[in-house]
């Protein structure tokens, strides 16, 4: 059976721009180790800092790639550690949407640093999410 489907520019745009409103406020956790298999799995490692986004998380899709607006720091991460992977949360800090790698280039999102220490702030310098074609 085939599965060789291909999404238009337009309609991966139109499916971000939808996803992205979930994240509107929503919580972005940052957490050591290694990002679980799937989001509906439980995170693992320890939680190092967790930030806001903005109430327009993102800006319109542009070529099939979202990129968030600037987020609230966290101004005393909860913990120290290398981080590993985040996971991003509707505003009701329950509800996962979505979670991937942490690095400090070419990451799905982007820190200035991946060591992290307790009560100090932890910025993101670039937070993108690409829906494949």
């Amino acid at each position: 059976m085939a599965n060789n489907i291909r999404t238009s520019i337009v309609a991966r745009n139109a499916e971000l721009d939808a996803l992205a409103v979930l994240a509107n406020s929503g919580k972005l956790r940052i957490y050591s180790g290694t990002q679980p298999a799937t989001p509906e799995t439980a995170a693992s490692g320890v939680l190092l800092a967790e930030l806001t986004m903005n109430a327009t998380a993102f800006a319109a899709a542009v070529n099939g790639v979202i990129t968030a607006n600037a987020i609230t720091q966290d101004s005393s991460n909860d913990a120290s550690g290398t981080a590993g992977y985040y996971r991003l949360l509707k505003s009701d800090g329950t509800t996962v949407l979505w979670d991937g790698e942490v690095g400090t280039s070419g990451a799905d999102l982007n820190l200035n640093s991946v060591a992290i220490s307790s009560g100090a702030i932890t910025q993101v310098t670039a937070f993108t999410y690409t829906l494949p074609q």
